[in-house]
């Protein structure tokens, strides 16, 4: 809504200031942003005989205005600098009074003592210093904002007010957020308190910061200033993820204490510190900087070099475990960087891990959209197919330049694009982010990254500075430097890689696993379910294969969050995941991540007594598969007008690559089945073996059909377009439009305001392609029968 008062000051300035040498008007919307505020900081600089004119308060304004002296009531040398101090008032959100008055008055004064009172900074009766005036014709905010906290407020007060005089110090923001201009302040505070000069203190991780803060660590017996810079640090990176209270969130304190200490080694053990229990410099480091302390024992690296068997054995004699690997080359310039044939033998047989890194220049924002990020998709799973990358490896698509904020609908467009494009080639692979720490975050948050891949070392990156380590950071590449290795040179990038991440790929070309060994897995798994003592067995197990790809803030809102603490015990014990295996009926590959996500949603949210309504435990499972499959119907609108067709030739055809393959619809009924069995009280381990080792996948569709839509044509129709249009759950609302948006593109037309005739033409055809899906199998029963006993473990025909 307009604000009268700001388009009051908008139609001044711009009247008043119009014709001045590179002023630049601002819209006259009753909306303040900064370009209202640029006008009136133009208009001041006019003011005090600036010559052109430009949109910022750089230190020759600050100067000038110095040279004014103390604002005050009764000031008066330049009516239209008090003008312009009342216009921004107001456009902050103050009452600057009578903006017809030249005089400072009360009314004004008590404006700013508001505002100061709010930044943090003493009462001195509302007088305006150049700093202030400064922040008068800024953006930031002095109250808690949206998504701050009043724990982060106070300690921005808290650096306002003992440092607003300090030469290099700004004015920060004290909204509850912590952000690039808050973490310079907290740095320039570390460098004073360090003894570094007022003129020197720059907010620069140098050197010097450096040496300082190794000989200031502190922990038990600590007090005083460095105790309350420390904690001050602690509180702008809570809360600690994967933690629960009290080790998640800590306090601003002076003093060391317990709680200090419990969050320091949660925080020590999430960023893959030492675990001390102290501030130390590794973590005074990671605390205030992307890269943290660059020569710190990390076990990763990344490369744009080949890795011959040389190199490959001196980076496994330096501590390297894990190497990034680029799957293509840049489409234009770049060098060669892609994995050279036999290299990735190089590498196994060093004994270290890939990862696998797609980058096609990806240094400016105009290559990132929807259709670049779908095409780089497609090429990525090529690329990765023809080195033989396994099923579910993670491939980090990167940004690799300093995205802003108001980039982000741009960069996440291109990941929306990403996961279409690798969901239209079967969802072989999972996608990764590989970017700054606000990069990684957004992408993940909007388009469910598995993991990221942390550009740590580009530590003044707007997107580094300010932003926690993201929760999902599997590898952090903290330093860039030279190996020697005998006459030979070489690039390396040093990287800090996350236990319980991404484990990586040791080979390649594996071979699909018969079902004989899921089930030996699963064995496994049940038994240390039992033994952990605590919770259900088979949600437990159904939890430990839900934890890589669907345990994240979706997941968790949409049917339950994971036994974090369960996933620890059993990879203590040495549990691992399989990444497929083989259908002992129909020989086709399936992916025991989704079917076991599947069996989670419909055990912990069973469907609803009405079979033609759906509910959250359908979206984990058919109700997911429905909506994306939907979207790639609206990309491919222009060869499939009708919805129907689209699912009689597209979905759950063996051969046919879709997000709703063959693959997929076994993987829902199978999944669906097992939590049937589960729910009545039946062992996973007994349910799995009575599906898979006897003969329930011979009839699993028509069971499915049964017991989930009782058979019924119309009802499996009306449970689709249930789902698609007028359930009345805001979460599956906002999830459906985020899924078929996904696959779709962000132009698409959503299911719910499709016109009903054509979405029901679409769920008539899933419903069709379910029924003759589960005719097939009738007819191929004989065949599954005598394909099962070689299938089941793994022997040939």
């Amino acid at each position: 809504m307009a604000d009268e008062k700001v388009l009051a000051a908008q139609k001044w300035v711009n009247t008043t200031y119009g014709k001045v040498p590179g002023y630049a008007e601002c819209p006259e919307n009753g909306n303040t942003g900064w370009a209202t505020m640029y006008s009136l900081m133009m208009g001041l600089q006019h003011e005090l005989g600036i010559s052109p004119v430009v949109a910022n308060f750089g230190d020759g304004t600050l100067t000038k205005v110095t040279a004014l002296g103390t604002i005050g009531i009764g000031w008066k040398k330049n009516a239209n600098i008090v003008k312009i101090i009342r216009h921004g008032l107001f456009c902050k959100g103050y009452w600057g009074g009578d903006t017809a008055l030249a005089e400072f008055d009360s009314t004004a004064a008590s404006a700013v003592g508001k505002m100061k009172a709010n930044m943090g900074l003493p009462d001195d009766g509302g007088v305006v210093q150049a700093k202030v005036l400064k922040a008068i014709l800024n953006m930031d905010a002095y109250a808690t904002v949206a998504g701050g906290t009043d724990k982060i407020r106070s300690i921005q007060q808290w650096l306002n007010r003992n440092y607003w005089t300090k030469k290099t110090f700004s004015i920060s923001p004290a909204d509850g957020i912590y952000s690039r201009d808050v973490q310079q302040s907290l740095m320039k505070a570390i460098q004073l308190a360090l003894g570094v000069a007022e003129a020197d203190a720059n907010g620069n991780f140098g050197p010097g910061t450096q040496a300082g803060l190794k000989s200031h660590s502190v922990g038990p017996g600590s007090s005083g200033i460095f105790v309350q810079l420390f904690s001050a640090a602690c509180v702008f990176n809570e809360p600690v993820p994967g933690y629960g209270e009290p080790d998640a969130q800590t306090h601003f304190t002076d003093s060391w204490d317990a709680d200090i200490e419990g969050w320091v080694k949660a925080f020590q053990t999430f960023s893959q510190l030492s675990v001390t229990g102290k501030g130390d410099y590794a973590t005074w480091a990671q605390l205030l900087v992307s890269m943290g302390d660059p020569d710190r024992p990390v076990n990763a690296s990344d490369t744009a070099y080949t890795i011959t068997p040389s190199r490959a054995a001196r980076m496994y004699a330096d501590g390297y475990r894990y190497v990034g690997r680029y799957i293509n080359e840049a489409s234009a310039g770049g060098g060669s960087k892609m994995l050279e044939p036999g290299e990735l033998d190089n590498i196994f047989k060093a004994g270290m891990r890939v990862f696998p890194i797609f980058q096609d220049n990806g240094r400016s924002l105009a290559e990132y959209e929807w259709a670049t990020g779908y095409r780089h998709a497609q090429f990525a799973h090529d690329q990765a197919v023809q080195f033989g990358f396994n099923r579910g490896t993670v491939i980090y698509f990167a940004v690799d330049y300093d995205a802003t904020q108001a980039d982000m609908p741009h960069i996440l467009d291109y990941f929306r694009g990403v996961t279409s494009g690798l969901a239209s080639r079967g969802k072989r692979y999972v996608h990764g982010v590989y970017g700054s720490r606000n990069v990684c975050a957004q992408v993940t948050k909007e388009t469910y990254a598995a993991y990221s891949f942390v550009s740590g070392m580009s530590w003044a990156f707007s997107g580094n500075l300010g932003f926690p380590l993201p929760a999902n950071w599997s590898f952090n590449q903290i330093k860039e430097y030279k190996v020697t290795n005998g006459t030979d040179t070489f690039a390396l990038d040093r990287d800090a890689h996350r236990s319980g991440s991404d484990a990586a790929q040791k080979d390649v070309n594996r071979a699909v696993s018969p079902a004989a060994d899921f089930l030996a897995n699963i064995d496994q798994l049940y038994s240390l379910a039992k033994s952990y003592g605590k919770g259900d067995p088979n949600r437990l197990v159904t939890d430990y294969y839900r934890h890589k790809r669907y345990a994240g803030r979706e997941w968790t809102d949409l049917i339950s969050e994971v036994d974090w603490a369960f996933i620890d015990y059993a990879n203590s014990r040495g549990a691992e995941l399989m990444s497929d295996f083989t259908d002992p009926f129909t020989g086709q590959t399936l992916g025991p991540q989704h079917l076991l996500a599947t069996a989670a949603g419909a055990m912990i949210k069973p469907p609803l007594s009405d079979k033609y309504k759906a509910n959250r435990g359908d979206v984990a499972g058919w109700a997911g598969d429905a909506m994306t499959f939907y979207g790639e119907w609206r990309r491919d609108i222009d060869s499939y007008a009708d919805g129907y067709t689209y699912c009689t030739e597209r979905l759950g055809k063996i051969g046919v690559v879709s997000s709703f393959g063959f693959n997929d619809l076994v993987e829902d009924a199978d999944g669906f089945l097992l939590a049937e069995k589960m729910r009545s009280g039946v062992a996973i381990t007994t349910a799995l073996r009575e599906h898979y080792e006897k003969t329930g996948g011979i009839t699993r569709l028509r069971d499915y059909l049964s017991k989930r839509f009782s058979s019924s044509r119309n009802t499996a129709a009306d449970a689709a377009f249930h789902i698609l249009t007028s359930i009345d759950d805001p979460l599956i609302n906002v999830g459906r439009i985020f899924l078929e948006q996904q696959t779709g593109g962000v132009t698409m037309i959503f299911s719910h305001l499709l016109p009903e005739d054509k979405l029901k033409r679409y769920c008539l055809g899933f419903a069709d392609e379910l029924i003759a899906r589960a005719g097939l199998e009738a007819r191929s029963q004989a065949k599954m029968q005598s394909n099962h006993a070689r299938l089941f473990t793994g022997g040939s025909a």
